[in-house]
């Protein structure tokens, strides 16, 4: 259990990457430098950081993904795995190590909104020093966020972002305290894939806190017109059945670019879109 007068690693990660509003950040690192080993272990992290990047340069990475989506596309090579339900899609596993790595510096970042209040990360909801909240602020809601891989960089992309056949993504999710959920996707041709879980009749566990990237990376295929992924919430284990119907239904309609899933009764969703271009 972490002690309530220990920074605890996830507001560590913030502290080195700079990751908090201003005030939130000095408050943090004021905290930190009066913890008996807070010092050290910034110093810690920061270290391990830079062997991370020595390790992996821009170029190397940028070579690396190159010749695997070569060795991906040559006739000679096995397929890439790939979902039974989407065949067009195509899993990148291989890749999940490198665009991790490339990520989690962006995928680290405050949850509160623009309309919440900057606060003390180490003040509670009742206002007591040293405890922290269950979720950071009291108006955190689940999301999911699509990252793209832009060269040698990643782009954090915004709800409603062009996209194009051939583009690199990666999915995250913020549970906001919410055990179970699936994520899935709805394209333009009508097809629905459920990306977590990707085998299963029920719904899979999810991270509580914080914002957590989904073990694969993928290359959007040449569906037209839109790509849109949802996140279905839960607070205990649910069936797939009634979720991935509900999609089937959204998919068949002229609304699937905009209207919700009609869902069983206690799940929550929140969704994104990426609007398909031809390349």
């Amino acid at each position: 259990m972490t002690s309530p007068h220990r920074t605890p690693d996830w507001l560590l990660e913030r502290i080195a990457l700079g990751e908090l509003p201003p005030d939130e950040l000095a408050a943090a690192r004021d905290r930190l430098s009066r913890e008996p080993d807070g010092p050290a272990r910034l110093a810690a992290l920061e270290a391990d950081s830079r062997a991370t990047l020595e390790a992996l340069p821009p170029d190397r990475v940028a070579r690396e993904v190159k010749a695997r989506f070569a060795r991906a596309d040559s006739p000679a090579a096995p397929r890439a795995e790939a979902s039974p339900s989407r065949p067009s899609w195509r899993f990148l596993p291989a890749l999940v190590p490198v665009l991790a790595a490339a990520t989690l510096v962006v995928l680290v970042r405050p949850g509160a909104s623009s309309q919440q209040e900057a606060h003390d990360p180490w003040t509670g909801t009742g206002g007591t020093p040293g405890v922290l909240e269950p979720t950071r602020s009291k108006g955190l809601q689940p999301r999911i966020d699509v990252h793209r891989q832009a060269g040698t960089r990643t782009e954090h992309l915004t709800d409603g972002a062009p996209a194009q056949a051939g583009d690199v993504v990666q999915l995250s999710y913020t549970a906001a305290g919410h055990a179970q959920g699936v994520i899935l996707s709805v394209d333009g041709r009508g097809t629905v894939t459920s990306h977590q879980p990707a085998l299963g009749d029920t719904s899979a566990p999810l991270e509580r806190s914080g914002t957590h990237l989904l073990p694969r990376a993928y290359e959007l295929d040449d569906a037209p017109g839109f790509e849109r992924f949802f996140l279905v919430t839960a607070d205990n284990p649910f069936e797939l059945e009634g979720v991935m119907a509900a999609a089937r239904v959204l998919a068949a309609s002229p609304e699937a670019r905009t209207a919700p899933l009609t869902l069983p009764t206690g799940l929550g969703q929140t969704s994104f879109l990426l609007e398909k271009s031809s390349p």
